[in-house]
């Protein structure tokens, strides 16, 4: 029962996303509802993912210190360590899981409200192609925007590490910066940004599904709305394995 059901389910995504990644049918339309989309989901989230990489990077730090204590261990050691959890993990996928939280339920809730309210009839009814009208632009618009907080994470993370290191002395600045710099990958940070754009379409495409095919009224549009984050989270943490195997060989 349950397989058929998820089976069922993921046709009826497919099929929705066939109906999604159509041309619009006016480009300056599309245009504007995706920078405002871009503002919405993207510039909004902005002050969530400084203040969350701050506190992820300080507290890295300190566990990575406190619990390296051997002497046969460098101690800048600390710097690196908390590069690479930065760079392969924090701001890639638990950034996302965080964000599916925020934009995930955002965008369900607002599709859900506009079905049980019927607006999405009317589109309808106009000849107007719901699906990509409403979802195409959230689906390009954080695609595009993902990489910036991407950056931002990293950088305010790090920054968490330093400001940790000059307020408290749990380790010595110049040592904690040798240590990011030490043996640094580029392509961690291309790693990074590619997992996120699988990420971000995942949350935008199964939060809209999930909003889109509400039935009810508003106690209903508040279970896709956890639905969806439930459901993204989940493919997020699949999809990071799959990504994780195939790029990190």
């Amino acid at each position: 029962m349950i397989i058929s059901d998820s089976l069922a389910t993921f046709g009826q995504y497919c099929v929705f996303m066939s109906r999604v990644f159509n041309i619009p049918d006016r480009w300056r339309t599309f245009g504007s509802r995706m920078v405002a989309e871009i503002t919405k989901l993207g510039i909004d989230s902005i002050p969530l993912v400084l203040v969350i990489s701050v506190f992820i990077g300080a507290v890295c730090t300190i566990q990575m210190q406190l619990n390296i204590t051997s002497p046969l261990i460098p101690s800048y050691s600390t710097g690196m360590a908390t590069r690479e959890i930065i760079l392969l993990e924090f701001s890639n996928s638990i950034l996302c899981l965080i964000l599916a939280g925020k934009v995930g339920s955002n965008i369900a809730s607002e599709i859900g409200t506009m079905r049980v309210t019927e607006q999405i009839d009317a589109l309808d009814i106009m000849g107007i192609n719901s699906a990509n009208f409403l979802v195409l632009p959230k689906i390009i618009a954080f695609l595009l925007f993902i990489p910036v907080l991407v950056i931002l994470s990293i950088f305010m993370a790090l920054m968490g590490g330093v400001f940790i290191s000059i307020t408290t002395g749990i380790i010595p600045l110049n040592l904690f910066i040798y240590g990011i710099q030490t043996m640094f990958v580029e392509w961690y940070v291309w790693y990074g940004l590619i997992k996120s754009l699988f990420f971000s379409f995942i949350i935008t495409s199964v939060a809209s599904y999930y909003g889109y095919y509400v039935k009810g009224g508003s106690l209903e549009v508040g279970k896709a709305s956890t639905n969806a984050v439930v459901a993204s989270s989940i493919l997020i943490l699949l999809v990071d394995v799959i990504l994780t195997k195939l790029l990190l060989q």
